[in-house]
């Protein structure tokens, strides 16, 4: 193939910008992964780990490893969901807390340095054709109708 598909593009960008996180997060003994379960917990109020999964976009295999690790570090500790007496919250202890904030610096910087080097224009752009991808996949327009493009 000589020219890039759209899924080329997305799949090289995302690599990058995993590893760049891996690669600022193994400083402190991390993972990206890590750092984006501690920005997806409530500070204040917690989150049911039955939740976390689906905001997360990760299967519950890789998120209880990761919160297993989570827990060893004392970055989270779980405590029974006083609404639903089946269901666990998962709290951020203060030093979790700590390490969400530097996450989310480590996010806001990378979101800053892209707004100061792409137009408005083209980030508006980029919203829009990642919004109708997801949009297409969520309603499965792919592969699941006869025909593919429609305008």
């Amino acid at each position: 193939m000589k020219e890039k598909t759209i899924d080329y593009i997305l799949r090289t960008t995302w690599l990058a910008v995993n590893k760049m996180y891996n690669e600022e997060a193994s400083q402190f003994g991390t993972t990206m992964s890590t750092g984006f379960a501690l920005l997806s917990i409530d500070p204040e109020k917690g989150t049911p780990s039955t939740s976390l999964g689906p905001k997360m976009g990760m299967e519950a295999t890789s998120l209880s490893r990761t919160l297993k690790t989570m827990e060893e570090k004392g970055l989270i500790i779980r405590r029974p969901n006083p609404e639903d007496g089946r269901g666990v919250l998962i709290h951020l202890t203060e030093f979790g807390k700590e390490k969400r904030n530097y996450s989310k610096e480590k996010v806001l910087t990378f979101n800053d340095t892209i707004k100061a080097n792409v137009s408005s224009e083209e980030l508006s752009n980029f919203y829009k054709v990642a919004e109708v991808i997801n949009t297409m996949i969520s309603n499965k327009q792919i592969y699941n109708k006869k025909e593919h493009i429609s305008k």
